[in-house]
């Protein structure tokens, strides 16, 4: 159990983001990833095992988010502001963060996913296929389409020409 411990403790950060930016508010990627891990867990001689831990990982979370979106209801609403974040400037950063949510949120979400898989999890091409249970010829395509629409979207054009 040290290694999984070890793990939860390294990937966490990584994997809350990467929730964050499939769609969640932090609260509810935070309660994504715990179930994540939580099934994880469960399994950690088969996660263990695997040829690529976090790409085996990456795809419990894709498939939790997804489970997640199909409710009709999708659980508690936590409250606006946690105690972890009540001394962090919540204007630091905002129009960055809006500016690249509204362009992810543009995308198709087998883009989207991909975006997030391949530019914040940094899964190479072969994971990401793995991941997604599609044909790299896939993933590639995938990618092609998504940087093509963020490269074309109004919303990252400020980010692209500060003035």
């Amino acid at each position: 159990m040290d290694d999984f411990s070890e793990y939860v403790t390294a990937r966490w950060p990584t994997l809350v983001r990467a929730a964050v930016l499939l769609g969640c508010n932090p609260p509810e990627a935070e309660d994504l990833v715990q179930t994540t891990l939580e099934r994880c867990l469960v399994k950690w001689s088969r996660v263990r095992a695997a040829d690529d831990r976090d790409a085996y990982v990456h795809r419990v979370l894709i498939n939790c988010f997804r489970s997640s979106r199909r409710r009709r209801w999708h659980g508690e609403r936590p409250s606006a502001v946690l105690p972890e974040y009540a001394d962090v400037d919540p204007t630091a950063g905002i129009d960055e963060t809006d500016a690249v949510m509204r362009a992810l949120d543009g995308l198709p979400d087998d883009q989207r996913t991909a975006v997030v898989l391949r530019y914040y999890a940094h899964l190479n091409e072969q994971q990401m296929a793995s991941v997604l249970g599609v044909a790299a010829g896939t993933v590639k395509s995938r990618l092609s389409r998504a940087v093509k629409a963020l490269a074309q979207d109004p919303h990252l054009s400020e980010l692209r020409d500060p003035r």
